[in-house]
């Protein structure tokens, strides 16, 4: 249930077309979108802007969400510092087997670090197309969703006093514990998937031993590599689910990399300092349907996919791209067809980026379960991915995410 806000009964002395909950990848798309088309638009966001541009994330994102954001003007320092990808490589029964995916499909990834997007994103969105943008702010609320007047409330950090703001639409992009996602408990379906392990994520101060990533699939665990740059590297290693990341230190954790990662002929790791480690506990959730009313889900106040096939950020930015159209097609032309089909058209790439992350979990994690038959059969996934080129074709479109078009 949405709350009625305490000013109700007077007209809010702020109104914008769309307010948006949330300055992430989503959220700040929405709002370029909507203001290269002359929509006024407010994003809300909890966290400063220091702390939004400086959050550290993964950064895999596929070409069409890359071609996505250059079509609309946001893509210019990407194309500039981004690093494209065309192989990566994985590594069981103690062989190397490199998997160049450029040469079946033509497609590559881009590797640029989220907080780099972001940052781009809040410069165009605030600094450049002029949008309203108030971080900071606090005790966030949504109110009459159902009604034509809905509104967005919120504590402001100079005053201390709430404000309302009315809007004709809500965009909810505040993440997996945001607010509009709470307003929506009661009402929507949410199916959840928990894997059972945990990834410990790590960055290195040390240059990475191959230049693409690195799937290491051992009977004692996952262990990934991903280049970040020269100097920086992104490892990850399988562990139990809610582990405590300081029983890794140092030697644990580069004895676990180097072992895992093993393969006859491999260049040795190269060992440096521990700048972070934390646990993912691996899962999945789908809320259903994805609109309330007049609020809009997107990115993981919608569904989150875990970090196994690197797909959340790019269902992110799908989300924000076919939203802010919808958006600008409703309020300037008075089309309503998109946001009338944005929730089950959404839902049809969420829920097949689902399937194929939990795919490729059992690729990478069958062999370390303790049962026999699940390790046969991871084994056999990752020998016919090497033997059949309709298999190795198959895989490389859906891992590059040019498979299907939503």
């Amino acid at each position: 249930m949405t709350e009625t806000p305490a000013s109700s009964n007077s007209r809010p002395p702020q109104r914008f077309a769309v307010v948006v909950v949330g300055a992430g990848p989503a959220g700040l798309t929405v709002g370029c979108v909507l203001r290269a088309a002359g929509v006024d638009c407010l994003v809300l966001e909890t966290g400063t802007r220091e702390s939004v541009e400086q959050r550290p994330r993964a950064g895999v994102i596929e070409e069409p969400v890359v071609r996505g954001l250059e079509r609309r003007g946001l893509a210019g320092n990407l194309l500039e510092r981004a690093r494209r990808d065309t192989a990566c490589e994985f590594r069981f029964d103690g062989e190397r087997h490199p998997f160049v995916y450029h040469e079946l499909t033509g497609g590559h990834h881009w590797v640029y670090p989220q907080q780099f997007l972001v940052t781009d994103l809040v410069r165009e969105y605030a600094d450049v197309r002029g949008g309203a943008v108030r971080f900071g702010v606090r005790d966030v609320r949504v109110h009459d969703l159902d009604g034509d007047r809905p509104s967005v409330s919120y504590l402001c950090p100079e005053s201390g006093h709430r404000k309302v703001v009315g809007c004709d639409f809500v965009a909810g992009c505040d993440g997996a514990r945001g607010v509009t996602r709470v307003a929506v408990a009661g009402r929507a379906r949410v199916a959840r998937h928990d894997y059972g392990i945990g990834w410990l994520a790590l960055l290195a101060q040390a240059p990475p031993s191959a230049d693409r990533v690195l799937f290491g699939c051992h009977p004692d665990g996952f262990a990934g590599q991903m280049p970040r740059s020269p100097e920086v590297t992104r490892y990850y290693l399988q562990c139990p689910p809610g582990d405590d990341p300081e029983s890794w230190p140092h030697e644990r954790v580069w004895a676990e990399l180097h072992r895992r990662l093993a393969a006859a002929g491999a260049e040795p790791l190269t060992e440096g300092a521990l700048i972070e480690k934390r646990v993912l506990d691996m899962h999945d959730y789908v809320t259903e349907p994805m609109a309330f009313g007049r609020l809009y889900l997107a990115g993981d106040a919608a569904h989150l996919v875990a970090p196994i096939a690197a797909k959340g950020l790019n269902l992110a930015l799908h989300d924000a791209f076919a939203l802010g159209d919808a958006f600008v097609e409703r309020l300037l032309r008075g089309d309503e067809a998109g946001l009338a089909g944005y929730s089950e058209s959404r839902l049809r790439q969420v829920w097949d980026y689902q399937e194929f992350s939990q795919w490729l979990s059992e690729l990478y994690h069958g062999g370390a379960t303790g049962d026999p038959f699940r390790a046969g059969t991871a084994l056999a996934r990752l020998r016919r991915l090497f033997s059949s080129p309709a298999t190795a074709a198959a895989f490389a479109e859906r891992y590059l995410g040019t498979a299907a078009r939503y």
